[in-house]
Order: C-alpha cells, then sequence, then structure tokens
C-alpha cells in the first residue's frame, strides 16, 4: 500500500460542508484508508484571483492500488459531489487533486506526480506540512519551499481536525 497526498478545496457553496463530504466520501472508498487528515485553512484565490477565498485541507491515505486509480477516484468523488469543471482556476464547490506520494512518481497525460505546481503553492504546502511532517519534495523540504512563498503569511487555520469522527472544529 503506498502513502498518497489529496488536496482538499473549495470556494462556492457551503465550503466546508463539501470538504467534509469529500474526506467522508474519500474515507468510504474500498482500498483507500485515511489515514490523518490537516486543519482548514481559508486561503486567498490562486492563478486567477477574481474570485471567492478557499478552503483548503490535505488528506493523507494509504492505498491499496497506484496514483492513476486513485486519481480516478477523487475525481468520480468530485462528481458525486457536483462538480462541474467550467474554467481553469476558476471557482469551484469541490476539488481532490493528487499531490504527492511518498513511493510513487507518476508523469502520464493523466497525471504527474508529485502534482507539478506543488511547490509553488502554499495553500497546499502549509497543510501538507502539517499532516506529512518536513519532507522532502524533488529533494527540497517543504519548510524551506514555504520561506519562498511570501503568500504563506496569508494563509489562515481556522479548524482544527477531530481525530476519529473526520470533521472539523473551531479552536
Amino acid at each position: 500500500m503506498s502513502r498518497l497526498y489529496i488536496g482538499l478545496g473549495s470556494n462556492s457553496g457551503d465550503r466546508e460542508g463539501m470538504m467534509t463530504s469529500a474526506l467522508h466520501a474519500l474515507a468510504a472508498e474500498p482500498g483507500i484508508d485515511v489515514q490523518d487528515y490537516s486543519s482548514l485553512y481559508e486561503t486567498p484565490p490562486w492563478g486567477k484571483t477574481n474570485q471567492p477565498d478557499f478552503l483548503n485541507a490535505v488528506v493523507a491515505v494509504r492505498a491499496a492500488f497506484p496514483g492513476e486509480a486513485v486519481l480516478q477516484r477523487c475525481l468520480a468523488v468530485e462528481r458525486e459531489l457536483g462538480r462541474v469543471r467550467r474554467e481553469k482556476w476558476g471557482m469551484r464547490t469541490i476539488d481532490l487533486d493528487l499531490l504527492y506520494g511518498e513511493d510513487e512518481e507518476c508523469h502520464t497525460p493523466f497525471l504527474e506526480l508529485p502534482h507539478p505546481y506543488l511547490k509553488e503553492r502554499a495553500f497546499v504546502l502549509v497543510p501538507l506540512l502539517q499532516v506529512a511532517g518536513d519532507i522532502r519534495i524533488d529533494g527540497e523540504r517543504i519548510s524551506s519551499l514555504l520561506e519562498n512563498l511570501p503568500e504563506q503569511n496569508v494563509i489562515k487555520e481556522i479548524k482544527k481536525p477531530v481525530r476519529g469522527k473526520l470533521i472539523w472544529k473551531r479552536f
């Protein structure tokens, strides 16, 4: 079983409800074991900035199958939760991105692992650091990558994970 990290994001509708539903849907997937998840963070949009703030989190899973199959399941969860893709980096009710695999790299037209923008996105690195520790990605520690990203200072932790319940609570 490989350990993989999945980013969750939402900036439209009931953001926290969507994040919780996605977390529960991942946990219900056969062959995917949710092992840990980060706090919820409120973050400014990245890429296309004229839209509402996002909620973001990272989920650590053990999967009985390779990353491409996990990504297929992530896309299915998005569809089940009503996601409709309209524009790149636009508003979304829910987004699940396969970010990193501890024992897996993949470079296919369907999946790039590690995620091609991972090292440029503080909104992903901050919650990833929380669940993965200061791991190395392409030889660089997450903490070092974050030092070069000034937007890490505008990422606000708003809720902590409730262990064993797959929900978040205010501090």
